[in-house]
């Protein structure tokens, strides 16, 4: 069951749901829009490998913005902190801007209950596109999970920024597969 804007607002000022900061006008009929955060990261390497820790670069957006290029992975990440103990949040991008050519979690856009941070959003571009620091990015929703609840606990959880993969998870378990 996926909740409402009303009920967003409503588990949100229980304490039950974290959005921080919160504006109402960011609020929609079933979802929330996050912001993009003023700062990337950026891989340098010519090809990306899990058991490397890869070269990455950080960019601060300036006022102007910054245009992406296609063909490169970059790192932002939300403006809010974004979590929950009770409701599991999915985070996607504005179709806005999938219209514009720009996709955001494509392949991590499911959070884990009881983790709340800044996520790390994967961009991709199909075509050059400037962005901006704080500009609507996504939205997150908020389902109630069914069975038992087991809250995450894991490395992700401490970061409040762009954080690439974390070399020692994918050594670990390809070691062991």
């Amino acid at each position: 069951m996926i909740l409402t804007g009303d009920e967003i607002r409503v588990e949100l000022q229980r304490g039950m749901i974290t959005l921080d900061p919160f504006d109402p006008a960011q609020l929609n009929p079933n979802s929330y829009n996050y912001r993009l955060a003023s700062e990337l990261r950026i891989c340098a390497d010519p090809v990306l490998d899990p058991r490397q820790p890869g070269t990455w670069t950080t960019v601060q957006i300036p006022h102007e913005g910054v245009v992406l290029d296609p063909g490169r992975l970059y790192l932002g990440s939300t403006v809010e902190r974004i979590g929950s103990s009770r409701y599991v949040a999915s985070l996607i991008g504005r179709s806005s801007l999938g219209r514009l050519g720009m996709f955001l979690q494509t392949s991590a856009d499911l959070g884990n209950l009881g983790a709340t941070h800044c996520w790390t959003l994967e961009i991709k571009v199909v075509q050059r596109l400037r962005i901006y620091a704080d500009m609507l990015a996504g939205q997150v929703s908020f389902w109630k999970p069914t069975g038992k609840v087991s809250l995450y606990a894991g490395v992700y959880d401490t970061f409040d920024r762009a954080t690439p993969y974390q070399q020692q998870e994918c050594i670990a378990r390809s070691e062991h597969e």
